[in-house]
Formats: structure tokens, C-alpha cells, sequence
């Protein structure tokens, strides 16, 4: 998962601290990398490097990026290698000059790279998102007409065309914001719509002034007016005067939004295809409280605690309709990453006990239900339960607010191998056994589904191939899971991280 970020604002003006702050606030999508380009018209200017937004970005830096358009990036590694090399934006100077930033995978990479080796195009990474890249620019290099006079106007039908050329090469998961030099910012999203992107406009001295992102919160932090959300398969187009274009490519591909952006990776306060996560994740509180209540009845329950912060809000509307007490239990300390997002298991689990911290006294002698957003590998909770116990819980329920999470996801969340989900291998009894709990609860796929239906036109349905292996696009073949599980085991993602760390020599 990555959070992406384009800014076009008035000519004279500056927007590289306006990527800086909208990329903080999409920090939590991406603590692996982060990268900005920008441009003053002429010339393209680049900061990118392994680490978080704070780490990467220096005074310096930020003197050195000039201009009133440009793109941002935070990353983790979907596919490839954590390498700096693979820090986006990626950069291709032909034709014209064109970075790009994008969120999600490809499905098809494998044939991809032959693809990009035969029309004559060079990859530096293994990254999917540079073979993205390449095929947009080798087909907007076909193009005969697009040209910029002195009026300032742009045959953007050509830009259009080469998105339609990634549309019919790249499957999967895709959401991009593309800077070409002197010629504008481009958005664009799969046709499936799995991955979010979101426009934003307000009234600049000099014009209209937009935004493009991966979740609204970066628009309402910085700002802008969300417009409404790119839909899937559309394109939009913004020239340097603030104009704004857009077409969507024609198909029958349903929408489908990746439903665990609502259980765990967007921030509670962005609103992703009209659906507000906050409220979705109330929904399966609620919802998660009806499930219990067919198994135990409320008064076995003396305490309801979160594991923050992501399990918090469906906690809260949980004990509420439980009518059991609500408390915090445990202490977050907010300068260790996201567990989830973190490459390799011994490190993983050493964060949880630096990460967390109990209270005891809200757990001495009670019957204390503790509530997650989701249940992967079951390394987490396990320790988290363990924590309880220690600090004198009499017995320790555990509900997730998802069902078991069972099978690889292909479009853009690093999920880990298949073989290392815990639900893949272990019955509902025995993952209770091994986390320690007395009894584990899960939520039912279709009380997910009903959660997130909310909104005046909600999506017709949901990517939840994690949960149930239906995959929307793409022929996910057994040879290409095999592949995936051997690219994420933790084995393998740690020597990668051993390797990249030497290449780079430990610093910046």
C-alpha cells in the first residue's frame, strides 16, 4: 500500500510544502520511502530516499524544490525490493519528461517487462510501477499530435489515449498521479476503481488550484474543497493555468473499492468512494456486538478494550451496543511504525511489546473483550492477549472486527505469504488456542459488506479477495500464487532487506 499526491496551484507559487504536509498526513499508507518532484515549468526537480517524510526531507531539500506543480509519494514495497532505487516518483525523459507515482500492483508484471523489452524501453527496478510507467510513455511517444502553442493549449486527447494503452496492457490494482514537464499533472485510476484517488479544488490568487490524492483527509488538511472522487478508469488532467480535463475509458468492469482500506488502512477521517471509514467502521462494531451475542451472552463481559487505533472505533460502537463498559487498556507509544507495514517477523514482534503497553488496572480480575480491526499472521494478537493475561485479565475474549483473512491479496496490500495467514491452517478453535484466548470472534463477510454500503450511491461491490479468494481482475492463476508466496515469506523479505541495506550502506 502507498499514498500518492499531486498539487497544481498558481504560476509564481510553490507547493512543495503543501506535498510535504499532505504526505505526513498520509504517512501511515507507506513508512518505507518517500519521494517528491516538482516543476517550475522547465525542469523537473527530485528528493527521494528510504525512510519517513520527516527523515527524507531537509531544508535543503525543500529550497531545492521550486515550482507550482508537483507529485508525492510514500511508499512500502508491494513488489520488488526496499531499496532507495525503488523510492518513487520513477523518472522517464522521453518523451518530454514524465515522473510518476503510483499505488497498487500489477498482476501481470511477469508480462509487462517482456512487453517494455520489446518496444525498446530500459527498467533500473523490478518494480511494477516503473514497467506502469514505461507503458504510458512509450505510448504518449506515439502520439503525432500533442503539442503546446503559444496559447498555452494542450491536445490532452493524447494523454487520454496513453492511459487507455495502460488500461489495455496493466492488470490489477492502480491508482497514479503522473507530472509531465511543461505540460501538466495527471490522475488516473484502474478501471475496477480498487484503489482510491480522490480530487480536490480551492480558489487560488492566480486561479484554480487541485489536488489529487489517495484519501480526503490530505485535501480537507491542506485546504481543498473535495470535488469528487476519480472514478474508476477515469483520467483527469490538469494543465499549469489550473484547467481541468477528464475522460473515462469505456468498459463493462464493475466497481470494485478494496474493502480493507475501510478495515484498516485509510485514516477513520477520509471518506473513500463516498463511504465515510469512520462510520463503516462503527457498522462492523455494531454488527461484530450482534454476532457475540449469538454465542455469549453481554453480562460474561465485564470490559470492552480496543488494541488502538485502527480497532478503536469499532470497539467503541461494540460496547455501545453490548451495553458493557468502554475503556483503554493500553498505551500506544506513536514513535513505532505500524506493526503490519514492518519486513520481517523478529522485528514485528519485538515492536508489539515496544509498541503497546497495558494498563493494568484495567485489567485486574476482569472478563475483558478485546477488539482488533483484523486477525493476519496472529502474531500480534497473540502477544497482545499474553499482555492481558500479565497484567491480570481473569479471562480474555478477542473479537476482529473482519472475517479470518485467508487468502493472498494481489492488488496492491502486502499481505503476507498465504502459508503464514493463521486462518489458512488453523480452525476458529484452534487460532483461539494459540493467541491464548479464551474465545475468539470474528466478523461475518457479508456484516462487512452491509457496513461499508453507505453513502447516497454506494459501490456495487467490494474487492474482499483476502477474505474470500475472488479476485475481480485478472487470471490469478495457481503458478502466480505460488510466486507471491514465494516473493512475501518473511524469509525472503528479510534477506531482501539485508541485501538492500548493504547496496546502500546504511545511510543516505
Amino acid at each position: 500500500m502507498c499514498g500518492i499526491l499531486g498539487i497544481v496551484a498558481g504560476e509564481g507559487s510553490h507547493v512543495n510544502q503543501l506535498l510535504y504536509d499532505g504526505l505526513l498526513v498520509l504517512q501511515h499508507r507507506g513508512q518505507d520511502a518517500a519521494g517528491i518532484v516538482t516543476s517550475d515549468g522547465e525542469k523537473l526537480h527530485r528528493r527521494k530516499s528510504a525512510g519517513l517524510v520527516s527523515d527524507v526531507f531537509y531544508k535543503r531539500h525543500m529550497k531545492y524544490l521550486v515550482g507550482h506543480m508537483g507529485i508525492g509519494h510514500v511508499r512500502y514495497p508491494t513488489a520488488g525490493t526496499s531499496s532507495i532505487a525503488e523510492a518513487q516518483p520513477f523518472y522517464v525523459n522521453s518523451p518530454y519528461g514524465i515522473t510518476l507515482a503510483h499505488n497498487g500492483n500489477l498482476t501481470n508484471a511477469t508480462e509487462l517487462r517482456a512487453k517494455v523489452a520489446d518496444i525498446g524501453r530500459h527498467l533500473n527496478t523490478s518494480s511494477d510501477s516503473e514497467m506502469l510507467l514505461n507503458i504510458f510513455a512509450a505510448a504518449l511517444g506515439d502520439s503525432k499530435r500533442m503539442k503546446i502553442d503559444k496559447a498555452n493549449y494542450i491536445d490532452v486527447e493524447d494523454i487520454f489515449s496513453a492511459v487507455d494503452a495502460v488500461h489495455e496492457h496493466c492488470v490489477g490494482g492502480y491508482a497514479v498521479v503522473s507530472l509531465i514537464v511543461g505540460v501538466g499533472v495527471l490522475g488516473f485510476r484502474d478501471p475496477n476503481g480498487i484503489r482510491p484517488l480522490i480530487i480536490g479544488r480551492r480558489d487560488g490568487e492566480k486561479g484554480d488550484e487541485w489536488i489529487i490524492a489517495s484519501e480526503s483527509v490530505a485535501l480537507t488538511t491542506l485546504g481543498f474543497e473535495k470535488v469528487r472522487d476519480v472514478e474508476p478508469g477515469e483520467a483527469v488532467f490538469i494543465s499549469p493555468g489550473g484547467h481541468f480535463f477528464n475522460r473515462k475509458s469505456d468498459g463493462n468492469a464493475v466497481h470494485s473499492p478494496c474493502i480493507f482500506e475501510y478495515v484498516y488502512f485509510a485514516r477513520p477521517d477520509s471518506t473513500i468512494d463516498g463511504v465515510s471509514v469512520h462510520e463503516a467502521r462503527r457498522n462492523m462494531g455494531v454488527a461484530l456486538a450482534e454476532r457475540i451475542l449469538e454465542e455469549i451472552p453481554a453480562e460474561e463481559i465485564d470490559v470492552v478494550i480496543p488494541v488502538p487505533d485502527s480497532g478503536r472505533i469499532s470497539a467503541l460502537a461494540l460496547a455501545e451496543r453490548l451495553g458493557v463498559s468502554y475503556r483503554e487498556g493500553f498505551v500506544k507509544n506513536r514513535y513505532v511504525g505500524r506493526t503490519f507495514l514492518m519486513p520481517g517477523q523478529a522485528i514485528r514482534k519485538d515492536s508489539v511489546r515496544k509498541k503497546l503497553n497495558p494498563i493494568a488496572k484495567e485489567f485486574e480480575g476482569r472478563s475483558v473483550l478485546l477488539v482488533d480491526d483484523s486477525i493476519v499472521r496472529g502474531n500480534t494478537s497473540r502477544k497482545i492477549v499474553e499482555m492481558a493475561r500479565d497484567a491480570g485479565a481473569a479471562k480474555v475474549f478477542f473479537a476482529s472486527a473482519a472475517p479470518p483473512v485467508c487468502h493472498a491479496n494481489v492488488y496492491g496490500i502486502d499481505m503476507p505469504a498465504a502459508s503464514e495467514l493463521i486462518a489458512t491452517s488453523k480452525s476458529r478453535e484452534e487460532i483461539s488456542a494459540w493467541i491464548g484466548c479464551d474465545k475468539i470472534f470474528y466478523q461475518r463477510l457479508d456484516d462487512l459488506v452491509a457496513a461499508c454500503m453507505l453513502g447516497e450511491n454506494p459501490p456495487p461491490r467490494f474487492d474482499a479477495s483476502c477474505f474470500d479468494g475472488d479476485y475481480v481482475v485478472g487470471k490469478i492463476t495457481e503458478s502466480y500464487l505460488a510466486e507471491l508466496e514465494a516473493m512475501r515469506h518473511d524469509d525472503v523479505k528479510q534477506k531482501r532487506a539485508a541485501l538492500a541495506e548493504g547496496q546502500s550502506g546504511n545511510g543516505r
